[in-house]
């Protein structure tokens, strides 16, 4: 096995679990250039808000899309939205990414900003 299909596995049994509880989920996707942040309806098939450092005026704000201060940046703009179309509790689907760097950067950040998880 590789390690993409290891991290997918990972994610399957979170999604499984988060689908159990019946909760809007914070997806997080990071590549090497980029941080990505959804938040999906209780059912999974609905992206409710998104926020990702690939947008165009946050690339005028960070010189790289792809390091920590990005992802604070991300956390914080989709806590923000979230609060505005109502949303304050979430479940944290991380996609089977460890919980450090940038992953923990964007949690931490959206965690300051009003998002419960």
């Amino acid at each position: 096995m590789d390690k993409k299909i290891r991290r997918l596995r990972r994610a399957r049994k979170t999604r499984a679990k988060i689908a159990e509880l019946g909760a809007i989920r914070l997806s997080v996707h990071r590549s090497n250039s980029h941080i990505y942040a959804q938040l999906i309806d209780a059912t999974g098939g609905v992206v409710l808000t998104s926020a990702s450092s690939a947008e165009k005026e946050l690339r005028e704000q960070i010189k790289n899309g792809g390091n920590v201060d990005a992802a604070k940046l991300i956390g914080q703009r989709i806590a923000e939205k979230a609060k505005q179309i109502g949303i304050e509790k979430v479940s944290f689907d991380r996609s089977g990414f460890a919980f450090h760097g940038r992953v923990k950067a964007l949690a931490e950040a959206a965690r300051e900003h009003g998002l419960q998880f």
